[in-house]
């Protein structure tokens, strides 16, 4: 039985963690590939039974990982999974990585990385964990656990800047650059320094990629709705402007790059991404 939905966090992670993700699709032949676009968030994916396998713009195909730190994204990758797909995803709060682990986030931005190689002895202990638990369920507790043992660790004191990222997702076009230098007690060129250290990009590209996403995600939802009423309903100035950020992301117009999603592997189950 295929499955996709969101958990929230326990409350003491919710500064940090937005939403656990989880997947499991099984595919009798070989899964379509996906093409995945730019979203506002970093995430740690892991993969208990068969891994994905990751290729960006280049064509070659990156190694198979148990667990991956998938920083920011500002490109599409292409993505396909195996037949037993099962996927835990832990989708932070903007700047929420860099406050467990102190590794600032311009490091990951467009970067697919082996999570044990960079986290460490424990990580990989929990991919042995998950790998040997079959009841999907009783995985949530591994993970929070790891987290838990990284909050504890951690000697981050939150800043005003730290909100500015969760402002921003509910309202990207409602802030100038300095309105938030304001609201985070910075000069414009700390606050762009900061955010970096902790988004991966800078403010103005960040408002970008939630923007898109909206509209990314309004198209799913409303397959009928016209791209005009799209981009005007996103904070767009017309439909060249989408156009503009669509072909960035994506290298394809909106149309085209909405015909490519359509036959997403999740699509086969009748789910889609809203």
């Amino acid at each position: 039985m295929p499955f996709f939905y969101d958990i929230l966090p326990g409350f003491a992670l919710r500064q940090h963690v937005r939403v656990y993700r989880f997947l499991n699709f099984s595919f009798t032949d070989t899964a379509p590939v996906k093409a995945y676009p730019p979203r506002p968030e970093i995430t740690l994916a892991f993969y208990p039974r068969d891994p994905e396998q990751v290729t960006y713009a280049n064509g070659k195909p990156l190694p198979s990982v148990k667990s991956a730190i998938i920083g920011q994204q500002s490109v599409v990758s292409q993505r396909q999974v195996g037949q037993e797909f099962l996927l835990i995803q832990v989708v932070f709060q903007p700047g929420g990585f860099y406050r467990l682990t102190g590794i600032p986030s311009f490091h990951l931005t467009n970067q697919y990385l082996d999570a044990e190689a960079v986290l460490g002895a424990e990580l990989g202990r929990l991919n042995e964990q998950l790998a040997n638990i079959s009841h999907y369920p009783a995985m949530i507790p591994a993970v929070e656990n790891y987290l838990m043992s990284l909050l504890i660790k951690s000697t981050y004191q939150l800043r005003p800047i730290d909100k500015l990222g969760l402002v921003m997702l509910e309202n990207p076009a409602g802030y100038t650059l300095d309105k938030l230098a304001k609201e985070a007690c910075l000069s414009a060129k700390q606050l762009e320094r900061n955010f970096n250290e902790r988004m991966g990009i800078n403010p103005k590209y960040f408002a970008r990629i939630i923007r898109f996403d909206k509209a990314f995600r309004m198209k799913n939802a409303y397959p009928d709705k016209d791209w005009l009423s799209i981009a005007l309903d996103c904070g767009y100035y017309d439909y060249q402007h989408l156009v503009r950020d669509y072909k960035e992301f994506t290298g394809a117009t909106p149309t085209a790059f909405y015909l490519q999603d359509t036959q997403s592997p999740e699509r086969k189950f009748g789910i889609v991404e809203v």
